[in-house]
């Protein structure tokens, strides 16, 4: 079984509710899902998602872990590892 190796790097708790992608609010771009980053707290869109911000951010900056912001949804990516995980406590 694959598990995350970057739990490290999380450094924030994502917040309760989210406006939007902050990419796509400022260029006027729509979104499928969200998703926060559990390193610096951007918010992104998901894959599915014309811009996939999200995945871009990760790329670019080197932050590992985002969090759905889906109301109701509790579960982590890894993009490093590929593996979706939940949080305990």
């Amino acid at each position: 079984m694959t598990t995350c190796t970057h739990l490290d790097q999380i450094k924030i708790d994502p917040p309760e509710t989210v406006e939007g992608c902050e990419d796509c609010l400022r260029t006027g771009g729509r979104w499928v899902h969200l998703r926060t980053c559990l390193t610096c707290g951007h918010v992104g869109c998901c894959d599915s998602s014309p811009n996939r911000h999200a995945s871009a951010h990760a790329g670019e900056s080197g932050h590992p872990i985002v969090r759905s912001a889906e109301p109701n949804e509790t579960w982590c990516w890894c993009y490093v590892d590929e593996v979706a995980f939940e949080l305990s406590g």
